[in-house]
C-alpha cells in the first residue's frame, strides 16, 4: 500500500468487517468469493437499514493484494500481461503490488463512465486511439460494487452482462475500437421493494443472500454500541479490530492458495447435479456455481475434500435466485427439501477430522449479532408504503370507513399474457421497453450540433460539415482537417418505460367472484408485462365512500401484484372519488418525474352508487388527454353502457371484460392508429 493510500485510509476509515454483528450468510458469501473469485459474485437483497453497503465496502480490506505492471492503467498481471492491452505491449519487468480495488458504480453513471471513452477529435484528426479508461478497467482483478443494482439503466446492464460473460470490455466509436480485459467480482445490493432485476443480470450473480434486521434487543444494542464507538473515534475503533482483520485476511489468503488442492468426488458432483435438477433451475450455470462455491467452502473450513455440508452451504447461497418461479415470487429455497436430497449423499473422509467449520463464524467475530443500518445503527420501523398518510393499512377483508363487514377477497384468476401496448407520440423518459422515446441508445434517426462534448459521433454528418472548408483550411494530405464546430452527434430513438396507473373498482358490484377473479388475472398479466418492460406501476382502488392509493407509483411490480391479490371487494361505488384520486396521483407524479408519461387503466362497470354519474363525468374530464383504457366490467343481458359513455368523455377506448385477453393488443392498435 502506498503512502497516499494509507493516508486516504486514515482520513476515511471503513467500518471493520470483523466488527459487524450478525449477517453471517452475507459474510460467508463474500468470503467464499474472496477465496475463489470464480464463484461469480454476490447479490445482496434486503430492506433498507441492514448494513448491506457497510459490509460490502468492508470486504476490500480483506482481499489479497494484486501485482500489476508498472504504469499500466488496466492492471495487467506482469506474469501474463494482456497482449491486447491499450497500454501495451508490456516489457518483461518486475511489477508493483497494490491493494485490490473496490470500485463503485453509481446508478446514474453514463456509458462512457462505465466503459471508457475515446477522444473523438484526436481519433479523427491524428488517427490515434486516445482512450480514457472507465470503471470496468479500474475494477479489473478487483471488485465492482453496484449499490441499488436493480435501478441501473438497461444499457448499463447490457454492458455489465457483456463484460461479465466475456471478461473483456469493448468500446466502439464509429469505426474506432478499443478492447481491454475486465474480469471482476460483481457485488450488488438492492431493496426488493424498489423492483426486481432482469433475469439475465440476476443469473450473473453467483450467490444471493437475503438480509433482514434482527429483532433481538441485545443484538440491536450491540450494533448501536459499536457504531457509536466508531463514530466517536474511527481511527481508534478501527485499530482495535486490526488484529482480527489481519487474522481473517490471512485465513482468506491461505484458503485461496488451497483451492486448487480441494478434491470434488463424484458423489458430491452427483449430489450437486441432483439438487439443481430437483429445484428445476434453468441452464447449467447453477451446477457450476454450486460446485465452485462448495470447493471454496471446503478450502475455507480447512478441509481437503468436498462434503455434504459444503454442498449444502453452497446450494443455500447459489440456488434461491435461480429456481424456476413466477416473476412475482421472491427468491427462496426449501431447506428441508435440500436436506432430504443431500441425505442420500455418502460422506467422504475429510483430510482434517478436527476441523470445526463453525468455530468463529465467517467473520471471526461474535455469533448471532444484529444487522446494522447504513451508518451502523439498526433499521428504523417505517410506515406501510401502501398508505401515504402513514396510517396502518387494514388487513385484507377488514372493513374501513364507508365499507361493510361483508367484504370478500376473490382469488386471482390465471395471469393473462399481454401483448405490447404503448403511449402515443415520442417521449423522453427513463430507458425501458415500451413506448417510443428519444434515448441515448437505439437506432440513429439523424444528427445535430452537440451542446457540449459529443457522446455519440455521427461520422457522415461530421464529414459533410467539414468537407466544404478543406481547401480554405489548407488541406494538402489525405487527412481530413476538422474543427470542433464540424462535429455532429447522432440523435437516437429507443424505448422508454411508462407509469401504468391501475384504477380498479373494488365495490360490491364487482364482488361476484368470477368477475373479480377475471379482472385480477387480467391485471396480473398487465403487471407482468410492466415488469418485463421496466415500467413504474401504481394502484388506486375505490369502494365504500372513498378511493385509496393502495400502491404509490413504484418500480416494484411485485408489490403491485401482492396488493392486487389481497384486494377485498364490497360496499358502494364512489367512481368520481376514484377518478379524482387518479388525477391527483398523476399530477403529483408529473411534478416528481415530468419525463415519464402515464398510461391509465380504469377497471369499472361505469356505475356510481356513491355520488352520481354526472359527478364521475366531471371528474373524468380532468383526465382528458391522458392515454387511457377503460375496461368495461358490466355483465348480463341488459347493458346500460355506462363505461362506454365514460370512455367517450375521457377520449379513451372501452374494452369489455370478456375481451381482456386481448386488452393489451387493443390498446397497442389504438395507439398505433392515433
Amino acid at each position: 500500500m502506498t503512502r497516499a493510500e494509507e493516508a486516504a485510509k486514515v482520513r476515511d476509515p471503513r467500518y471493520p468487517f470483523t466488527a459487524i454483528v450478525g449477517s453471517e450468510d452475507l459474510k460467508l458469501a463474500l468470503i467464499l468469493n474472496a477465496v475463489s473469485p470464480g464463484v461469480g459474485g454476490v447479490l445482496v437483497r434486503g430492506e433498507k437499514g441492514t448494513a448491506k453497503s457497510t459490509i460490502v465496502r468492508a470486504l476490500a480490506a480483506l482481499l489479497p493484494p494484486v501485482e500489476v505492471v508498472r504504469g499500466c492503467r488496466f492492471s495487467c498481471d506482469p506474469a501474463a500481461p494482456d497482449p491486447g492491452c491499450p497500454d501495451g505491449p508490456h516489457e518483461v519487468a518486475p511489477g508493483t503490488v497494490r491493494p485490490a480495488r473496490l470500485v463503485e458504480l453509481p446508478v446514474g453513471a453514463s456509458e462512457d463512465r462505465l466503459a471508457g471513452s475515446l477522444d473523438l477529435e484526436r481519433a479523427l484528426t491524428e488517427g490515434v486511439k486516445a482512450f480514457e479508461p472507465g470503471l470496468l478497467a479500474d475494477a479489473h482483478r478487483g471488485v465492482l460494487y453496484v449499490d441499488e443494482v436493480n435501478l441501473l439503466h438497461d444499457h448499463l446492464v447490457d454492458l455489465l452482462l457483456d463484460a461479465a460473460a466475456l471478461g473483456t470490455c469493448y468500446v466502439e466509436r464509429e469505426g474506432v475500437s478499443v478492447r481491454h480485459a475486465a474480469r471482476f467480482l460483481l457485488v450488488g445490493t438492492m431493496n426488493p421493494e424498489e423492483g426486481e432485476l432482469r433475469p439475465q443480470l440476476l443469473d450473473r450473480f453467483g450467490l444471493t443472500v437475503e438480509v433482514r434486521a434482527s429483532r433481538e434487543v441485545s443484538q440491536r444494542a450491540e450494533v448501536v454500541r459499536r457504531r457509536l464507538a466508531f463514530e466517536a473515534d474511527p481511527a481508534a475503533f478501527t485499530a482495535s479490530w486490526q488484529a482480527q482483520e489481519r487474522q481473517l485476511a490471512a485465513r482468506i489468503a491461505e484458503a485461496r492458495a488451497r483451492v486448487a488442492e480441494i478434491t470434488l468426488p463424484d458423489s458430491a458432483l452427483h449430489s450437486i447435479a441432483t439438487v439443481c435438477a430437483a429445484f428445476e433451475v434453468d441452464g447449467l450455470r447453477a451446477d457450476l456455481v454450486t460446485a465452485r462455491a462448495a470447493i471454496a467452502h471446503a478450502a475455507w473450513r480447512g478441509g481437503t475434500t468436498v462434503t455434504a455440508e459444503d454442498v449444502r452451504e453452497a446450494a443455500r447461497l447459489a440456488l434461491p435466485h435461480r429456481r424456476r418461479r413466477d416473476p412475482f415470487d421472491a427468491p427462496g429455497l426449501d431447506e428441508s427439501k435440500l436436506d432430504d436430497l443431500l441425505d442420500r449423499m455418502p460422506e467422504e473422509p475429510d483430510g482434517d477430522p478436527d476441523d470445526d467449520p463453525d468455530d468463529d463464524g465467517p467473520g471471526g467475530g461474535p455469533e448471532g449479532g444484529p444487522e446494522e443500518g447504513p451508518d451502523g445503527g439498526p433499521a428504523e420501523p417505517t410506515a406501510d408504503p401502501t398508505n401515504q398518510e402513514g396510517a396502518p393499512t387494514p388487513p385484507a377483508g377488514d372493513p374501513t370507513p364507508g365499507q361493510t363487514g361483508r367484504d370478500q377477497v376473490a382469488e386471482a384468476g390465471p395471469a393473462r399474457r399481454a401483448r405490447l401496448f404503448t403511449v402515443p407520440g415520442l417521449g423522453a423518459g427513463a430507458p425501458g421497453r415500451r413506448s417510443r422515446a428519444a434515448t441515448p441508445l437505439g437506432r440513429v434517426t439523424g444528427a445535430r450540433v452537440p451542446g457540449g462534448r459529443p457522446t455519440s459521433l455521427h461520422l457522415r454528418a461530421t464529414v459533410e460539415a467539414a468537407a466544404p472548408y478543406q481547401v480554405e483550411r489548407g488541406r494538402s494530405g489525405p487527412g481530413l482537417l476538422l474543427r470542433r464546430e464540424d462535429l455532429r452527434e447522432a440523435t437516437r430513438e429507443g424505448r422508454e418505460g411508462n407509469l401504468v396507473l391501475f384504477v380498479v373498482d373494488a365495490s360490491g358490484s364487482m364482488a361476484a367472484r368470477k368477475r373479480m377473479s377475471a379482472v385480477k388475472g387480467a391485471v396480473l398479466g398487465l403487471l407482468l408485462d410492466a415488469y418485463q418492460r421496466r415500467d413504474k406501476v401504481g394502484l388506486v382502488t375505490f369502494r365504500g365512500a372513498r378511493a385509496d392509493l393502495v400502491l404509490p407509483p413504484t418500480s416494484s411490480v411485485e408489490a403491485g401484484a401482492a396488493r392486487l391479490r389481497e384486494l377485498p371487494t364490497g360496499g358502494r361505488t364512489p367512481l368520481a372519488a376514484g377518478l379524482l384520486r387518479a388525477a391527483e396521483v398523476l399530477r403529483v407524479e408529473r411534478l416528481r418525474d415530468p419525463s415519464r408519461r402515464p398510461l391509465l387503466v380504469l377497471v369499472t362497470d361505469g356505475r356510481a352508487t356513491s355520488g352520481t354519474v354526472e359527478e364521475a363525468h366531471r371528474a373524468a374530464a380532468l383526465l382528458a388527454g391522458v392515454a387511457t383504457v377503460v375496461v368495461d366490467c358490466e355483465t348480463g343481458h341488459i347493458r346500460l353502457g355506462l363505461a362506454d359513455s365514460l370512455a367517450r368523455r375521457m377520449g379513451a377506448r372501452a374494452v369489455r371484460l370478456d375481451d381482456l385477453t386481448d386488452l393489451a393488443g387493443v390498446v397497442r392498435d389504438r395507439r398505433a392508429a392515433a
